[in-house]
């Protein structure tokens, strides 16, 4: 068996089904429930003996150590994090609660489970810590790519909880010899994503007729990793990955902001067109950008390719084109997780903005 923190939420969940799809091996899954985390995603594998769904919090270090003696997992992978960097601007309280209070307790109680155990399964035992390349600050149009030694400089305070929890999972493998991997992934979409992300976002409010919000001049860079391939890396991770080492994960896709909006637009034109007619494009409106906002990642994922043999299967234009039938085939998804709290969040975010 497995334990997967935050495998409710968007990443998470994807990893979970994916594992289950290719595996008979157990999941343990905990997950806080937090307005990202939803059990609809999971409803395929409600009645599946090989998957234990527990809601907590990884901070309630008395729940995860009865859970690790009583399930005796091989393995932890961490993907339990407050994720969007607006609301960390808001509210960065729960990030720092959650990313560094959190991963802290998370691996206390791991080291105390891994502590006990007989030599055999200390040897085979891993924690896989999921992080992201915003950790790493932002480039230049001309800067090289992320790679696995470039100095961490985050810049707002999502990507410093990032930080930090990395730094604490590097040092309780240096420190204590806990074996621990970690993974800095470039901007997923796909699947089950919650629309306050920016693909679904833009999915979303185009079928209903509404703006497509741009922060600034559209033309911050983002690596594009559809969560499909980054799943697939993180098993390959788990499976290969040398104990203390990281792997950055990446799409190889680098798209401007409003390059995605514009090519979502054109896949929805010939899905769904319009009823009047014209192009979603039409609906595209800048805003006010966001305070700090880096203006490009890029991820240099040759290490994992090199050592691990991974590398995305999906090109930009395949993996979104499956994202917006995905979303187009599943609106009764989108509506249960679009609740008076993410229209609450929604207003308060954009609407400053326009």
């Amino acid at each position: 068996m497995i334990l997967v923190t935050g495998g409710a939420g968007f990443i998470g969940a994807n990893f979970v089904l994916d594992w289950l799809r290719l595996s008979d091996e157990p999941v343990l899954n905990l997950d806080k429930l937090t307005y990202a985390g939803n059990l609809r995603t999971l409803a395929s594998i409600e009645q599946s003996r090989h998957h234990v769904f527990v809601r907590g919090d990884i901070c309630d270090a008395a729940l995860v150590d009865s859970l690790l003696l009583e399930h005796k997992p091989r393995a932890v992978v961490h993907f339990a994090a407050e994720s969007h960097v607006d609301r960390s601007i808001h509210g960065p309280a729960d990030f720092v609660q959650t990313n560094v209070v959190g991963t802290f307790a998370l691996l206390e109680s791991a080291r105390r489970y891994w502590s006990g155990l007989d030599d055999a399964s200390r040897a085979a035992f891993r924690f896989l810590h999921i992080s992201t390349d915003e950790v790493f600050g932002s480039l230049s149009p001309i800067d090289p790519q992320f790679s696995e030694t470039t100095p961490y400089a985050p810049n707002s305070p999502y990507s410093a909880t990032k930080a930090g929890s990395d730094h604490l999972v590097r040092a309780y493998h240096h420190t204590y010899g806990l074996p621990t991997l970690t993974t800095n992934c470039s901007n997923n979409y796909g699947p089950y994503q919650f629309p306050e992300k920016l693909i679904p976002l833009i999915i979303a409010n185009a079928i209903a007729g509404k703006s497509l919000p741009v922060y600034g001049d559209g033309h911050n860079v983002r690596d594009w990793l559809y969560v499909g391939d980054h799943c697939a890396a993180l098993r390959v991770v788990l499976s290969d990955g040398v104990p203390g080492d990281k792997y950055n994960v990446g799409g190889w896709n680098e798209k401007t902001n409003i390059e995605v909006v514009q090519t979502v637009c054109d896949l929805l034109d010939k899905a769904r067109p319009k009823a009047g007619g014209g192009s979603y494009r039409q609906q595209i409106a800048f805003v006010k950008d966001r305070p700090g906002h880096d203006r490009r990642y890029a991820i240099d994922a040759r290490k994992i390719e090199r050592e691990l043999g991974w590398k995305p299967a999906e090109t930009f234009e395949t993996g979104l084109g499956k994202t917006v039938q995905w979303y187009l085939d599943n609106e009764a998804w989108v509506t249960e997780v679009a609740s008076g709290e993410y229209r609450k969040w929604v207003e308060t975010n954009y609407a400053a903005r326009a």
